[in-house]
């Protein structure tokens, strides 16, 4: 069952934005693409770098430790497909956006 919790104010995550949150107790990346908003476990899989701390350029956030690239949508990493980064499901209600951080609520594609 959903258990979603409030990850950011929305007009605190602009379009072009990526932050990191934390919503329970999870490490949450959370980016605004083009008024969508996505969000990805937020701990890279390479050496464990701060994604939400990432450049965002259209969908793809680039890892400011070691450049991997993900597209923030699907979790896709851009150059090996066996590379997924979980997502999480976000819902928006009022001015706050909300994620299920749930064990189990972790989607790939």
């Amino acid at each position: 069952m959903p258990n979603f919790q409030r990850a950011l104010a929305l007009a605190d995550c602009p379009v072009g934005s990526s932050h990191e949150v934390v919503v329970g107790e999870r490490i949450v990346a959370l980016y605004n693409v083009d008024g969508a908003i996505f969000a990805l476990d937020g701990v890279c899989p390479h050496q464990g770098g701060p994604l939400g701390k990432g450049c965002l350029k259209g969908a793809v956030v680039t890892c400011p430790w070691h450049g991997w690239q993900f597209d923030v949508r699907t979790g896709q990493h851009q150059f090996s497909a066996s590379v997924v980064q979980p997502r999480f499901e976000v819902r928006i209600e009022g001015d706050a956006i909300l994620v299920d951080v749930e064990p189990g609520s972790m989607t790939t594609p």
